[in-house]
């Protein structure tokens, strides 16, 4: 395709400048002097619990503008990450009973890093974009050090999941390689996106930083289980499934109580998690996670799957919609800040703010210089 270059002496591509992506969708809020109103009004602006008289009736962050896309990326990363990681453990201390779900997670793997990353560069708006983000290797950045992890992982799982078939030989060799790298690789994928979320300024998903990476990986072995117990296999591998599934299942519902009690720390930040579409969203994943947890334990496979496989898309979901919902109420970053709940856990309060109102600053010695 020939690029469109201007005439003006700049050689500049026009193409880059094209908004393309969930990106170019952030609306512009219009000043109108000096009463500024949003215009046109979010949807998430009336589940929220926002006054809407503070600070001229706009948000104090700008809300994500991710849709769907994003939350199915959530689950379908968690979903190959959680399957890898299964099928690896299984071929490295299973015997040869296991090897039909080996096959399986190789496939669900490979299926789902496909998709995942069909679903990012949807989002994106062009595959240069998830392209660029590779130009650099930074391990400080969540998304830069996520996006090296799901190239790595789809190739690794893509090779295994090709080879699957192969019993003996060199190819056979190469294809296990692969199928163990994609299982290293899976665990931080189910739980980077977590991070990623922890990492930004929106106040539930900040409050919850700390609980909120180890959720996504126990709802990834939830998906997991699920999507695997909706297939046949042998006795043997049914057992290793439903032990897998029940631990991630039980870890999921304590990590979501353990999430709501540290972002309520701030009750406005856990306010979306409580009404509205966001808090339905919510409360149907747990139950729906008990009910698989139930399900599976009674030896009903296939309920099991299903539940399982719908309550970890609506926690995906959920928090989705109600970090954007928590964006849209400035009071909640403020509540948040005031109660010093930003990054509190790696700082210290410094000895010289810890004096009263008119009370003197302490002396420090004087150094000439040159000392």
């Amino acid at each position: 395709m020939k690029r469109r270059l201007s005439r003006d002496g700049r050689n500049i591509d026009e193409s880059l400048g094209v908004l393309a992506g969930e990106g170019a969708h952030q609306e512009i809020r219009e000043l109108a002097g000096k009463g500024a109103r949003p215009v046109p009004e979010p949807a998430e602006r009336a589940e929220s619990t926002a006054d809407p008289d503070s600070y001229y009736g706009l948000p104090l962050l700008k809300e994500p503008v991710w849709k769907w896309p994003i939350p199915a990326y959530f689950y379908l990363g968690g979903l190959a990450g959680g399957c890898a990681a299964l099928g690896a453990a299984a071929a490295r201390f299973g015997g040869p009973a296991l090897r039909p779900l080996c096959e399986r997670t190789r496939f669900i793997a490979a299926g789902g890093a496909i998709a995942s990353t069909g679903l990012l560069i949807w989002d994106l708006g062009r595959p240069s974009r998830f392209i660029n983000m590779m130009r650099v290797f930074r391990p400080t950045s969540p998304m830069n050090l996520g996006t090296w992890i799901l190239g790595a992982f789809g190739g690794c799982a893509t090779l295994a999941a090709l080879l699957r078939g192969r019993r003996t030989g060199l190819l056979a060799g190469i294809g296990d390689a692969a199928a163990s790298a994609a299982g290293i690789l899976g665990i931080p994928l189910a739980g980077y996106t977590g991070v990623l979320l922890a990492n930004t300024a929106v106040p539930l998903w900040q409050g919850a930083r700390t609980t909120l990476p180890p959720l996504f990986m126990a709802s990834a072995v939830t998906s997991a289980a699920s999507a695997l117990e909706l297939c046949t296999m042998p006795a043997a591998a049914e057992r290793v499934v439903r032990r897998y599934g029940s631990a991630g299942k039980i870890a999921e519902i304590v990590l979501a109580t353990l999430l709501e009690r540290e972002a309520g720390a701030a009750p406005r930040v856990i306010a979306p998690l409580h009404e509205g579409a966001s808090g339905y969203l919510w409360r149907s994943a747990k139950v729906l996670v008990v009910a698989s947890l139930a399900a599976s334990l009674l030896g009903k496979r296939r309920a099991a799957g299903w539940l399982g496989t719908f309550g970890s898309l609506a926690l995906r979901f959920s928090l989705t919609k109600a970090g954007r919902a928590s964006t849209l109420d400035p009071r909640a970053t403020f509540e948040q800040h005031r109660a010093r709940l930003g990054a509190a856990e790696v700082t210290r309060p410094a000895p010289e703010l810890d004096h009263g109102i008119g009370a003197p600053l302490p002396q420090r010695p004087f150094v000439p210089a040159g000392a």
